[in-house]
């Protein structure tokens, strides 16, 4: 095992660690999608796909046309 970690899972361990330390806060912003594109070189649809996952944990949640909110709630079991 070569302990080869997706960029997808890195991006949700990253957002997950800020929120656990008290960086992301409930109701903080995360930033753009291109913004996390650019930190984490790598596509749109990879950080979209993190995203994805995290708003149907109920860690953020998607507001049409403001952005990505942290909502306060950890995930459970995942």
């Amino acid at each position: 095992m070569s302990g080869y970690v997706p960029t997808f899972r890195v991006v949700i361990n990253d957002i997950r660690k800020s929120i656990a330390s008290g960086q992301l806060k409930a109701g903080d912003k995360l930033p753009s999608l291109p913004e996390l594109a650019e930190q984490y070189d790598c596509s749109i649809g990879t950080v979209r796909r993190a995203i994805e996952h995290l708003q149907i944990t109920g860690e953020l949640q998607g507001r049409q046309g403001k952005g990505t909110y942290v909502t306060g709630r950890s995930a459970e079991g995942s």
